[in-house]
C-alpha cells in the first residue's frame, strides 16, 4: 500500500457561442469549469484507498483555542462524513515524552510511523561511531597511552604488563609473575591469591581494552596479539627477558 497526494489541476476552456441575436456577454472564467482533481504518484497496478492527514497540535495549543483533541477530532470525523457518507474513518493520538521539543506535526509523524519522518529521524539520531586511536605499549619509555592519552599506571603496573607482552601468547601463572616482579624481601610482595588483585588494578586503568589481559582460569594471565595494540620496543632488549 502506498500514500497518493491529491494535485489541483485548472483547466480553462471558452464554450462555443450560442446562435443567438442576443450577444454573448459571458466572460472566460464564467464558462471554466470546476476544478479537477487527480492523485499523481499512484504505481501502476495500485488504488488510492484513503488518505491520512497529520495535526500537530497538543492540549495546551488546543485550549488556548476553546477546544481540546476530542473535539477537533469529532468535528473532522463530521466534516468527512458529509463530504463522503461512505467513508469510514479512524483517529489515533501521538504521544511523547513530556519536554520532547520539536515541532508537533514531526512528532506526530515520527510517533506513528510515517516513513519520511522515520528516515530523517535515523540519520539524524544514529551517532558516528568514533574511531579510536588505540593503545601504545612504549617499552622503551615505561609509558602506556590509551586513545592518544597517558594512562597514570604505576611502575609496578606497567613492568606487570611489559612482562605479558614480551611473552605475547605464553600463558604465565602467578607464581612466575610474582617471582619474576617481586623480590623475596619485598615487604609488598603478593602471593597467588593478591597477584590478582594487582592485575584488576590494572585492567581498571587500561578502560575499555582491559580484555588485552586475559585470564586463563585456573592458571594465570596472558596477552595477546591485538588489533588495536601496537608495541614500541626498546632499541635494546629488555633485561626480565630471558
Amino acid at each position: 500500500m502506498s500514500l497518493a497526494t491529491v494535485d489541483r489541476t485548472h483547466t480553462t476552456s471558452l464554450a462555443r457561442p450560442a446562435v443567438s441575436a442576443v450577444p454573448d456577454l459571458r466572460t472566460e472564467a464564467d464558462v471554466a469549469p470546476a476544478p479537477s482533481r487527480r492523485l499523481r504518484a499512484v504505481p501502476v497496478g495500485t488504488e488510492p484507498r484513503g488518505f491520512v492527514l497529520y495535526v500537530g497540535v497538543d492540549d495546551a495549543k488546543a485550549a488556548a483555542a476553546g477546544t481540546d483533541l476530542g473535539a477537533i477530532v469529532e468535528q473532522l470525523k463530521k466534516l468527512t462524513a458529509q463530504l463522503a457518507p461512505g467513508s469510514e474513518t479512524y483517529a489515533a493520538v501521538a504521544l511523547a515524552p513530556a519536554g520532547a521539543g520539536g515541532r508537533d506535526v514531526d512528532v506526530v509523524r515520527l510517533a506513528l510511523q510515517e516513513p519520511a519522518a522515520l528516515a530523517k529521524h535515523r540519520e539524524v539520531a544514529e551517532p558516528v561511531e568514533e574511531k579510536r586511536a588505540g593503545v601504545v605499549i612504549d617499552l622503551s619509555r615505561k609509558r602506556l597511552v590509551l586513545d592518544e592519552d597517558s594512562a597514570g599506571v604505576t611502575y609496578k603496573e606497567f613492568e606487570l604488563l611489559q612482562y605479558l607482552v614480551l611473552r605475547e601468547g605464553r600463558t604465565i601463572e602467578r607464581a612466575e609473575l610474582i617471582a619474576a616482579l617481586w623480590s623475596a624481601s619485598d615487604e609488598d610482595a603478593p602471593n597467588e591469591r593478591t597477584i590478582d588483585v594487582h592485575v584488576r588494578r590494572l585492567r581498571s586503568k587500561l578502560g575499555a581494552y582491559e580484555d588485552i589481559v586475559r585470564t586463563v582460569r585456573g592458571v594465570g594471565y596472558r596477552f595477546d596479539r591485538h588489533p588495536d595494540v601496537s608495541i614500541r620496543y626498546a632499541s635494546t632488549p629488555s633485561p626480565d627477558f630471558f
